[in-house]
């Protein structure tokens, strides 16, 4: 029994690494002045550095914004380097978004910095591209290169208004033009900041649920040359549509362009309830997703079935997904209109919903063969005293299903019967055979049937 499970063990190691290069993100820029303010985080009571939390529940990749001379001095470059070189010592990997503003730059504004206003066209270019390589080579220098780029936020309607502008009555050909070669600028700054780095360049729109209007922002990129890698999409159901719509239009958009795609922007709520006085964004049952409660259940199975649906893009070219905002806690003075859409509660606590984020791992995926069943993540994860782990069979069979500590020695059997088809759930108690409470840790639990087997990693945290 222990040469099969260090067999494995080992497999599930190398397909965990595997599994890992999908983009299982989150844009945190807020950490800095939450921490500045007193905001703490914990796992189970326990103050923790947020990036470990992120970390410890697979959390690979962190997003932070940049603006240009910030009225408080967040998200400016002297804090985003801060950010980055914290984002690199946790081992994660670093995503810039260039806002090219001094504030929030989004569809509705898209406003020059202040030290842009006054410059002519041509200024204009000369400022994007010298701005852009100095930034970059400053993030080089201190070893935090981003591994990929952003070049403005949401531009569906363009940037750097009105010269970068798009749209509307701006839909014109030499705003195309305009803005379009304000993009390639921007782009071959960053390429030429580091000559023998390959950074991946994304461009980034809000209409993850609008085929339509994805369809007439990249057709007219095309036509004007943009070179990029990457499509970036927003998707909050209560702007942005279902689901489905977010589905067809992401298999559109990557057969269309063959262009690999991010979720970069994404969110759902763990509750409706307010904890400070500021309004929340999403605060009425209306603006949730059918099938979706605003629960940490909720927010659970949203991001799950989210996750899904990206891995799904045809030809593999799902690449990923941001959380947006998950440690956008209330603190005063600022609160938070976004504190009920976080991955903590109202108290800094983790929310179980993390897990969505637990890549589930079968050995047999080496071979691309069918499964007979679906392990699913256990739930809550991490977890004490109790988790639920459940699991579909597609027919009848035997199932043992068997708990391992990091040592690879066994702990627990949980199950060890035959089964009938259908769905199937069990709790764990976090105690060993002889009902001893076991200590915090990585448990791997594997369950197997008479043809297959599959693992999953469960935290118990005390």
């Amino acid at each position: 029994m222990k040469q099969f499970f260090f067999l494995i063990f080992f497999l599930d190691s190398l397909l965990f690494a595997q599994s890992s290069e999908f983009i299982k993100g989150a844009d945190v820029s807020f950490i800095p002045q939450i921490e500045d303010l007193g905001g703490v985080y914990n796992i189970n009571g326990v103050q923790t550095d947020p990036l470990e939390i992120f970390s410890l529940n697979e959390i690979n990749y962190i997003r932070l914004r940049l603006w240009h001379s910030p009225a408080n001095g967040y998200c400016g470059l002297a804090s985003t380097l801060q950010m980055a070189s914290r984002i690199k010592q946790n081992g994660l990997k670093f995503f810039l978004d260039f806002h090219y503003s001094d504030s929030w730059a989004d569809p509705g504004q898209q406003n020059k910095p202040v030290a842009w206003q006054s410059l002519s066209y041509q200024e204009l270019v000369d400022s994007i591209y010298s701005y852009t390589l100095n930034v970059i080579q400053a993030f080089d220098e201190i070893n935090a290169l981003p591994d990929m780029v952003q070049i403005g936020n949401e531009i569906i309607s363009g940037f750097l208004w009105p010269e970068g502008r798009v749209g509307g009555s701006y839909n014109t050909p030499q705003q195309w033009q305009q803005f379009t070669n304000l993009l390639k600028t921007a782009r071959n700054a960053v390429l030429d900041a580091v000559p023998d780095s390959t950074i991946p360049i994304l461009i980034h729109i809000d209409r993850g649920g609008d085929n339509n209007g994805s369809r007439w922002f990249f057709d007219n990129l095309n036509s004007y040359q943009v070179p990029f890698d990457i499509i970036g999409q927003s998707f909050y159901p209560w702007w942005h549509g279902t689901l489905s719509d977010l589905t067809q239009n992401l298999n559109d958009l990557a057969t269309r362009y063959n262009k690999e795609i991010i979720v970069a922007e994404a969110a759902y709520p763990w509750t409706l309830e307010y904890f400070d006085n500021h309004n929340n964004f999403v605060w009425n049952s209306s603006q949730l997703h059918q099938g979706y409660s605003a629960t940490v259940e909720g927010q659970f199975n949203f991001l799950y079935d989210l996750i899904e649906i990206i891995k799904n893009v045809p030809n593999n070219k799902g690449l990923g997904l941001f959380y947006w905002a998950p440690e956008y806690i209330s603190v005063q003075p600022i609160g938070s209109p976004w504190e009920n859409l976080t991955l903590f509660n109202f108290q800094g606590e983790a929310l179980n919903s993390l897990s969505a984020f637990h890549e589930p791992v079968s050995v047999n995926d080496l071979e691309n063969e069918i499964l007979d069943f679906k392990l699913h993540q256990n739930y809550p994860n991490p977890f004490n005293p109790v988790t639920r782990i459940n699991y579909e069979l597609l027919q009848k069979t035997n199932v043992k299903l068997v708990v391992y500590n990091s040592l690879g020695e066994e702990i627990n059997i949980l199950i060890n019967e035959i089964k009938n088809a259908g769905e199937n759930s069990i709790g764990w108690n976090g105690r060993d055979a002889n009902n001893n409470i076991l200590p915090s840790g990585i448990y791997l639990i594997i369950l197997i049937t008479e043809k297959k087997s599959a693992s999953i990693k469960a935290i118990l945290l005390k």
